[in-house]
Order: C-alpha cells, then sequence, then structure tokens
C-alpha cells in the first residue's frame, strides 16, 4: 500500500457539509403543505328531486343510505376547502 492512500480518502463530515450546503437552495418551505380541494359536482334541481325521492323508496337500515350519508359530508367539506 503506497503512503498517500490516506490523503485521497474524503473525510466523514464530506457528505454531511455536501448535503447542508445542497440542502440550503430548497426555496419551498416544508411546514405547511399544499392543499388540494377534491372537485364538487353540481347537481340540477330536478336531479337533486329526482334522488331524493329514490333515497327516499330505499330501507333506512340500508347500507346506500349510510354511504350517501357520507358522500354528504365529504362534499361539505369539499365546498369548505374550495371556499378558503
Amino acid at each position: 500500500m503506497k503512503f498517500n492512500v490516506k490523503c485521497w480518502t474524503p473525510p466523514a463530515t464530506a457528505p454531511l457539509i455536501a448535503m447542508l450546503w445542497l440542502s440550503a437552495c430548497g426555496m419551498a418551505g416544508s411546514d405547511r403543505p399544499r392543499q388540494v380541494c377534491p372537485p364538487v359536482v353540481e347537481y340540477s334541481t330536478a336531479e337533486q328531486a329526482r334522488a331524493a325521492e329514490e333515497v327516499e323508496a330505499l330501507q333506512e337500515a340500508g347500507v346506500i343510505v349510510r354511504m350517501l350519508s357520507d358522500y354528504s359530508v365529504m362534499r361539505d367539506q369539499g365546498r369548505i376547502c374550495l371556499s378558503k
């Protein structure tokens, strides 16, 4: 082994310094993620009335009724998100 091999190996702190130097170039903050709002589909009054009639014809304890209730909450959350 040659006597100058140790001179060619980078010190252990070199990767750390390089990483800190490169991270200083980041311009965007990581504190607050971008808010992505889901689209809210608008339905006509006639479509809403027909849907209400169809839901009333379903059984009250049905899974579809519970799913529609969850969908209603998601639509309200989407409206709130879009208004911000």
